[in-house]
């Protein structure tokens, strides 16, 4: 972590809201041990069990008061940097720019843009919002010897610990909003419509696993270097709705369907894959067999689910993406790749930059090679942490334990919360 936020030691670090459960807190821990003097700033009762309980700064006022509360923390714990996950929800927004404009530094953490071995941190932003050079003449200037990623370990990513702790953090979150009466989360947030969502996705995941027993195998020898794909993202995908024209996944399809249809030769086919984060809240097969339907091309079209994402991509003639991670692991297979949406990783020779989608069924062509090797070793090196939000620390952390659930009673006492 050092060679992205450098020296922590003396620091007076604030964190807002991290991944769901416990990774805040486990670096907050890092923190203290390394010498920083650490706050946390509680927007909800799923925010206050997963943190120490000595240094949290409650804050249940409004959103409207958000912005001047927020600054007079700066003031008053003389705060050098903060740190939070992801950059497009309302409080985090907000706090952005109020820290810029106090001169204090932001860290910000996502998912990780090389998968699924790491995670990302940056400072200022990420996704689009990253300051990662887009020219293609800045890593054509790395020296094609430059050092090359450090070993990477497995992140030994954890489902089981993710699910229960988003159940946790979610189920607190709805019991205590007395609590916190003005929050608005960024997500739905309703207990029994994602119990019911659970459930499908796992009753989901059982009949795909029947069901697309064979697809693999289909892409990788019947229709191998016949089709194009296409990874949908999470209906409620920021980088979708903040980083992209679109303003749904529906109307992402109807493009690619209507222009595939058009502009496609007539030899060819589409593939479309569902995210496996909307398994158990979004299906669009039906949507997409009454648009092919009627653009005629019923039969060119195929909806999978949970298919290898690797042996889909390196199959495939080229993939359409919005601006998903996605994206890069094409680029990794030397797929041609063309994004729909603002990408960091949209650079010329990597991408099909500039050229429209109806000509990109023609036109594709495939990333440079040893543009990409540059691009990504840079990336790694510059953006990205080996480990995981719900696995292994990095590897700098590799001497702070692991914080195991708290209990209840100790975690749940009342705050004095700022309004």
């Amino acid at each position: 972590m050092k060679k992205i936020i450098g020296r922590i030691h003396g620091q007076n670090i604030l964190l807002l809201q991290g991944p769901l459960g416990s990774f805040f807190k486990n670096l907050d821990s890092y923190f203290r041990e390394n010498g920083a003097k650490t706050y946390r700033i509680c927007l909800n009762a799923g925010d206050q069990f997963f943190s120490h309980q000595d240094n949290i700064i409650g804050y249940a006022g409004t959103s409207e008061d958000w912005a001047s509360f927020f600054r007079q923390v700066l003031i008053d714990y003389h705060i050098d940097r903060v740190f939070l996950f992801g950059d497009c929800r309302l409080y985090h927004r907000v706090a952005l720019k109020e820290a810029e404009v106090a001169g204090v530094d932001c860290f910000v953490f996502e998912e990780g843009y090389i998968r699924p071995d790491f995670i990302s941190l940056e400072k200022n932003g990420v996704n689009d919002l990253s300051d990662l050079p887009r020219e293609r003449s800045f890593y054509e200037r790395i020296p094609s010897d430059a050092k090359n990623p450090e070993t990477i370990l497995p992140a030994n990513y954890n489902h089981c610990k993710a699910a229960l702790q988003a159940v946790i953090y979610y189920v607190l979150m709805a019991l205590l909003s007395f609590r916190y009466p003005h929050y608005r989360h960024h997500r739905d947030t309703a207990c029994f419509k994602q119990a019911f969502y659970g459930i499908r996705n796992g009753c989901r995941k059982l009949w795909y696993k029947v069901s697309e027993s064979k697809a693999s195998e289909m892409v990788s020898t019947s229709w191998q270097n016949q089709y194009y794909f296409v990874p949908l993202q999470t209906y409620n995908d920021f980088q979708v709705c903040t980083h992209s024209e679109f303003d749904s996944i529906e109307a992402f399809i109807d493009k690619v369907l209507v222009s595939f249809a058009r502009h496609a030769p007539e030899e060819t086919f589409l593939l479309i894959k569902h995210h496996p984060a909307d398994r158990g809240i979004k299906n669009y097969t039906r949507l997409i067999r009454r648009r092919t339907n009627q653009l005629g091309i019923r039969e060119r079209v195929c909806v999978v689910h949970d298919t290898h994402l690797p042996t889909c991509l390196k199959n495939a003639l080229g993939a359409v993406t919005i601006n998903s991670t996605v994206g890069i692991s094409a680029l990794f297979h030397k797929t041609p790749t063309i994004t729909l949406g603002r990408a960091l990783y949209d650079i010329d020779g990597l991408t099909c930059r500039g050229m429209t989608l109806d000509d990109f069924w023609h036109l594709r062509k495939a990333p440079d090679k040893q543009l990409f090797k540059k691009f990504r070793s840079y990336l790694i090196q510059h953006t990205q942490l080996n480990g995981s939000f719900y696995g292994r620390f990095p590897a700098e952390w590799s001497q702070s334990k692991d914080i195991s659930l708290p209990a209840l009673s100790s975690h749940l006492k009342p705050l004095s919360l700022n309004r």
